[in-house]
């Protein structure tokens, strides 16, 4: 039963591979599933489709650095996907000494509707900190623009509003990138001193892609990707 098992999954990824679902590298882990996710060394991987109206998607990885997904999502509004990569913190603000993050990616630009952007969690899920570090196609940040600030590494354009459960910070870059590093810690504190929070605990770093549209199947790669806090 464990040969039978086998070698239906180095069939099935031969065909994900003959379709373009999965990397010409042998991953060590993909999945197609909605929900499908892999765990090793303190990172979560997450295929991560919620939209509605979502086409199929495959991520795969060769490793929590070194991962992907392959989407063919329609040429519709709404965000389908986010496949990204989640790291647990739970550490609060006065007390964490540092929280940074690296990244090299390489994206479609035509024919598509998404950003590359981190997801970090405060409070649970009560504060939500998007930070767009890349954009193509017909997509915008939630809420009402703020000011300009350059705070963590980068230079962004800041927005605030609520998708009717939590409180949604956008900081959108000013101009494209396709690697850099940012630091967290700092991001998290400028906005504390604006008072839109107190001293929040940092419970989650994802990153990833927000994809509402890649029509015909667009290849997303993270060529690398680290995150730490402490």
């Amino acid at each position: 039963m464990r040969r039978l098992r086998l070698a239906l999954s180095l069939l099935l990824a031969g065909v994900l591979l003959v379709l373009g679902q999965a990397p010409a590298q042998a991953a060590v882990w993909w999945s197609s599933d909605q929900w499908g996710n892999w765990t090793s060394g303190g990172y979560t991987l997450y295929n991560n489709i919620w939209g509605s109206g979502a086409g199929p998607q495959t991520i795969w990885a060769n490793s929590t650095s070194n991962w992907g997904v392959w989407a063919n999502h329609p040429n519709t509004g709404g965000i389908k996907s986010y496949p990204n990569a989640s790291r647990s913190v739970g550490i609060k603000l006065s007390a964490l000494r540092s929280a940074t993050s690296s990244f090299n990616v390489t994206v479609p630009t035509s024919g598509v509707a998404f950003t590359t952007a981190y997801d970090i969690w405060a409070n649970g899920t009560s504060y939500e900190i998007m930070l767009w570090m890349n954009k193509y196609g017909a997509v915008g940040p939630l809420g009402t623009f703020q000011t300009a600030v350059t705070v963590g590494g980068h230079s962004w354009n800041v927005y605030s509003g609520s998708n009717g459960a939590n409180q949604v910070f956008s900081f959108v870059r000013t101009s494209n990138t396709n690697a850099g590093t940012v630091d967290i810690r700092a991001v998290l504190n400028w906005i504390k001193t604006r008072g839109w929070y107190g001293d929040v605990t940092l419970s989650t770093i994802q990153f990833g892609y927000e994809i509402t549209s890649a029509s015909g199947g667009k290849d997303f790669v993270t060529n690398s990707y680290s995150a730490s806090a402490s």
